[in-house]
Parts: C-alpha cells; sequence; structure tokens
C-alpha cells in the first residue's frame, strides 16, 4: 500500500509556485485499487450502486424533467442522457445527471463536510468514463475520487467563511478523478483541479436550508465545472494551483491520505431527506415503536436538535423541495406511516390531513448538547404530547 504523507516537490514549468505540493493531484494519478483494503473498493462499488439507484427516484421529479430538457436543448452532444437517452454533451451529461440524483435527498454523505461527495462525483466520473474502457481506471477515479472529495470538503470549510454547497469542492474532487480517467498529465491535473476550484458552484447552502428550492446543494453544477475543467486543461487551458488541495495552510487535511480510508466514513441515508432530520425522525419511530403508539394518540411532537435541523422549518412543504429540507414534516411522516418513502414526498403525496396536522404541531428547539457534537454526530431528543395527556 502506497501512503502519502506530502513529501511530494512543488510543480514545474508554468504550474504555478514550487513551494506548493501536489500530493493530491498525485494520488489521483497514481492510485490503484489493489492499494486499498478490500472493505474500500467494496464500500466504494456500494456507493456506486447506491447513488445510481437514487438517481433512478430522482429521474421522476420535476427538477430532473427540467434539467434533462435544459441539457438536450442547450448543451448539444453525442452522449446519450442518463435515465432519458437524448445526447448531450459531457459537461451537459454531468449537470443532468448530477442534479437528477440530487432531486432525490437520499444519496451518502460525510458528516465532517455537511455534504456529499458521490453525488456530483459519479455523475462527473459517468460523463468522462465514456472515453475509458477500463474498468480498473475508473474504480481507480471513484475511490480517489472519495477520497479527494472528502478532505477538500473540510479543507474549504476550514479555509473559507462561509459554508458552501458540496458543489464548490466536489468541482475539484471531479477534476482530479476525471483527470485519471482521460490520461492527463500531472500538470494538466493541477489546472484542472484550480480551475475547478475557481469557476466551482461556491453558493450559499444555508440559503436553500431557509428557502428550499431547486438549487439543491450545487452537486450537478459542481460536477459540469469538474468535467469542463477536465476538457480544458486537457487542451492546454492553465488555472493552477487548487488552493484547497496544493496550499500549505491546508497540509493537515492531506496528512492521512492513503493510510486513513475516508471512502469507509461516507453514510447512506435510509431516508430520503435532509440528513439533519433523520435524528428527530429516529427518535419519532423509536417512540411510536415502545409505545405501540398511531398517529392519532398524538397531540404534538416535541423536538430538540442542534441548530442546523431546527432552520428545515417548513411544517406545510407545497412541493418535494420544501418536504425534503424539514424537520418536522418527514417526522410527521414517519409517525403516521411507521416509515418514509421516495414516494411520501412527491407532489401527489403532499397534503394528507394527518400528516400536515403533525407537522403543524411540531415544536423545535436547540440543544447546546446537540450543538456541541454537529457535524460529527446529529443528535435529537423527541418527546409525544399524546391526546389523552400524558
Amino acid at each position: 500500500m502506497v501512503a502519502f504523507d506530502g513529501a511530494y516537490g512543488g510543480g514545474s514549468g508554468d504550474s504555478g509556485s514550487m513551494t506548493l505540493r501536489p500530493v493530491p493531484a498525485q494520488f489521483a494519478l497514481t492510485f490503484e485499487p489493489q492499494d486499498a483494503p478490500f472493505e474500500v473498493r467494496h464500500q466504494a462499488r456500494r456507493a456506486l450502486l447506491d447513488t445510481l439507484g437514487v438517481g433512478a427516484g430522482g429521474a421522476g421529479t420535476q427538477l430532473s424533467r427540467i434539467i434533462r430538457d435544459h441539457a438536450a436543448s442547450q448543451f448539444g452532444g453525442t452522449l446519450p442522457q442518463a435515465f432519458d437517452g437524448r445526447s448531450v454533451s459531457p459537461a451537459g451529461y454531468a449537470l443532468s445527471l448530477g442534479m437528477t440524483i440530487d432531486a432525490l435527498d437520499g444519496h451518502d454523505g460525510y458528516n465532517p463536510a455537511k455534504g456529499h461527495v458521490g453525488c456530483g462525483l459519479i455523475a462527473g466520473l459517468l460523463a468522462l468514463g465514456k472515453e475509458t474502457t477500463d474498468p480498473d481506471s475508473f474504480e481507480a477515479a471513484l475511490i480517489a475520487g472519495y477520497e479527494l472529495g472528502s478532505r477538500l470538503s473540510v479543507a474549504l470549510h476550514g479555509t473559507a467563511p462561509d459554508y458552501h454547497t458540496s458543489g464548490a469542492w466536489i468541482a475539484v474532487a471531479v477534476a482530479a478523478a476525471g483527470a485519471r480517467l482521460l490520461g492527463l498529465n500531472l500538470d494538466q491535473t493541477r489546472h484542472a483541479m484550480g480551475i475547478a476550484e475557481y469557476h466551482g458552484p461556491r453558493s450559499q447552502m444555508m440559503r436553500c436550508i431557509d428557502h428550499p428550492t431547486m438549487v439543491k446543494d450545487g452537486s450537478g453544477w459542481g460536477a459540469m465545472a469538474g468535467v469542463s475543467a477536465v476538457l480544458l486543461a486537457r487542451n492546454g487551458f492553465t488555472g493552477a494551483p487548487a488552493l484547497t488541495a496544493e496550499d500549505p495552510a491546508t497540509d493537515n487535511y492531506w496528512a492521512d491520505l492513503g493510510r486513513r480510508w475516508l471512502t469507509l466514513e461516507q453514510y447512506i441515508k435510509p431516508y430520503p431527506v435532509c440528513r439533519w432530520a433523520h435524528g428527530p425522525v429516529e427518535a419519532v419511530l423509536n417512540l411510536r415503536q415502545t409505545h405501540n403508539l398511531t398517529s392519532t394518540d398524538v397531540s404534538a411532537i416535541e423536538i430538540e436538535s442542534f441548530h442546523e435541523a431546527t432552520r428545515l422549518a417548513v411544517n406545510d412543504p407545497k412541493n418535494t423541495e420544501e418536504a425534503q429540507y424539514s424537520t418536522s414534516y418527514p417526522a410527521a411522516v414517519a409517525l403516521v406511516r411507521g416509515q418514509i418513502k421516495a414516494e411520501d414526498l412527491t407532489e401527489d403525496a403532499l397534503g394528507d390531513p394527518e400528516i400536515v396536522r403533525l407537522s403543524k404541531a411540531t415544536s423545535m428547539t436547540e440543544s447546546a448538547h446537540a450543538n456541541a457534537d454537529f457535524p460529527a454526530r446529529r443528535l435529537a431528543r423527541a418527546a409525544l404530547v399524546l391526546t389523552d395527556g400524558r
């Protein structure tokens, strides 16, 4: 197994400062699947299958239909669009697939990032993977993308003042992993990562939490930026360095690359809603099962959790985006139906009087204890007020 400990020298030629170290780019180009333990390879394949399944579910949303129409009309090319078939360019493919996966908030994520690697990464790699028939190369790019994407996420959050959507750092991971697929050299790979970082969508995640719409987590835009960066760098476009990957101020985020496998630290969601709502949902389901309750036994729900979970405040959603970015609504669905399925969040399913009643009867308060543990853990406590006064 090869460990990358930051001992590599800086770039050459016109790539940038000699003091910057291209460890992430070199890892992306030289990593082989056999360098990783078996469980890492197994988890990467599992994540690929799960993410594509989420995409198949997301293809039925209005968001996906709109973005696929947009890609078909504005991104002409020769690639059959995922879950659609109309021909698009690699950039259009990455955009539409990334947003289609993101349309159903059930894909994997990484707790320290407060975001998701796989959604944009897999969309970008499938867009570029049409140029390779080597399954080992795709597997290497997939694992390298998860390893780099996870570290890029915390490097960005640790060095930038705002909380940016996943697309901001996924763009750089797609560029690095995509460079591996297309056979770019180290210099070109560094430029691809720099282009992607510079043009990646540093969009404001909490705006989408407070005002849920189809812009979501920026993953599709990040995948598109990463794919475009690879193709530009291959043709000689320059953009190095990517500071989140090469600035010495980020060295601590890269020190364990090749030794600690963050692919194994991705979570896979049991429910297709924002991860921040999962703690309250689990708490409500636990009470429902433990006390053999039905929804009609309950007059109100009280939830304590971390600040960000309380910001998911839509209690009477009118579309699937509002339903997915809510805490009270998924908790009410769970209480009424004993589970949460994708079809529970479609526009046709919204408006169930019993679910809306309980969602509107939910109060949320911040917990200092939960705030202190976030984002490493997403803690919540729920209390159910019963109709008989208990």
